[in-house]
């Protein structure tokens, strides 16, 4: 039987860090949508948090986005968001958005570029001591486009070298946390992607790096739990970019592709002890033609009910009929969980938080939406051009 009492804690204590770039105007390579009332500088963007937040009582943090997210004060950053019941997450870089890095940043054949992105994953590290975080999120577009074009395994050296200098200036409490994904920008060849490439730099690296897995860079199929059991197994997962996709690449809503993923996900991270603040859960999403806020919610919500049916699951029941080899129970106990409507279980939840069962619908009644229409005119909306 599974212990109410202790879902409910588990529940109560989840954090989900939301990203700062999920607030303003984001899109396609083909076209961004702008949105009336979108932030228009990081301190908007932590108001738009807050909210959210506060509605759902489980989004705790913001991860930060730079260059998209510089200021010139980050410590007034930080004290701006913890006066709002928020903590500063992740430092997420950018070596992808620049011409210099046309042909790779960290793996680029020019040493002289090469420096330039080491250089500006070092500044995002002193962003951290100066916000106080304690993740630094790598991702690279590195990579080739032709048979030929480069060394292959000179551009994994160049990594290693790379990575190995930002890990060493590292403070206490610090970690690295490497992302990896199949394909593209680059065609040919990708630097970091998969899941083993990722592992086998952490591992080198030392304790303080850690894999990220984003759970829409992965090729069609891929048994995403497997590779989550297996990294918190070897105390190497630091965290998700939760985001659902149906084709190739990722940055739709969380759980709107496969919610029968996300359960199978959250299952293997509670059955591997990974509930707790050492692995980081953040959303990744592109919210192109959806309303930011209403959906940085539901996507929350949807961690939520993801997480509440993984913790139903009766774990004795499935360990039993796992031991006699009874094939159909043990899935049966893991159906039996994943189709329990949680919602009236989560409404409980929150309402013993203080919070309205209904974060969506709170949200609207909240006038939170208007009021931002109204008060956001003028200045240029933050976001990515398309």
């Amino acid at each position: 039987m599974t212990d109410l009492a202790a879902v409910k804690a588990a529940l109560k204590t989840q954090a989900i860090e939301t990203p700062s770039w999920a607030y303003g105007n984001s899109g396609t390579r083909f076209k961004v949508f702008a949105q009336q009332g979108v932030p228009r500088n990081p301190w908007e963007k932590l108001e738009d948090a807050a909210r959210v937040h506060a509605l759902t009582g489980v989004a705790p943090t913001v991860a930060l986005h730079i260059p998209w997210d510089t200021v010139e004060d980050y410590a007034a950053l930080a004290k701006f968001a913890e006066e709002r019941g928020l903590k500063l997450g992740a430092i997420n870089s950018n070596t992808f958005q620049d011409d210099d890095y046309r042909l790779g940043s960290i793996c680029h054949p020019d040493a002289a570029v090469r420096r330039k992105a080491v250089d500006h994953l070092l500044e995002c590290v002193d962003i951290m001591d100066a916000t106080g975080s304690k993740d630094l999120k790598l991702w690279f577009a590195d990579g080739t486009n032709y048979p030929g074009q480069d060394d292959v395994r000179a551009r994994q050296d160049r990594l290693a070298e790379g990575l190995a200098e930002v890990y060493g200036r590292l403070g206490e409490g610090q970690r690295m946390l490497l992302e990896y994904k199949l394909f593209e920008p680059a065609f040919y060849t990708t630097d970091v992607p998969d899941w083993g490439t990722a592992y086998a730099h952490c591992l080198k690296l030392g304790p303080k790096a850690q894999v990220v897995v984003d759970t829409g860079h992965h090729a069609p199929g891929t048994n995403i739990e497997f590779i989550v059991a297996t990294l918190l197994r070897e105390g190497k997962l630091g965290g998700f970019d939760f985001n659902s996709r149906f084709y190739a690449d990722d940055d739709l809503m969380v759980g709107a592709a496969d919610p029968f993923q996300l359960f199978r996900i959250m299952y293997e991270v509670v059955r591997g002890g990974g509930l707790g603040p050492e692995v980081a859960f953040m959303l990744d999403q592109c919210h192109n033609i959806e309303a930011k806020i209403p959906a940085i919610i539901r996507s929350v919500m949807n961690v939520q009910e993801a997480t509440a049916k993984a913790l139903l699951v009766d774990r004795s029941a499935l360990a039993a009929a796992q031991a006699s080899g009874d094939v159909l129970e043990a899935n049966a106990v893991l159906m039996d969980a994943y189709n329990t409507d949680v919602r009236p279980l989560l409404g409980d939840v929150r309402e013993e938080m203080g919070l309205d069962r209904d974060p969506v619908r709170a949200y609207a009644l909240s006038g939170w939406g208007e009021r931002i229409v109204a008060e956001r005119v003028g200045g240029r909306q933050a976001g990515w051009g398309a």
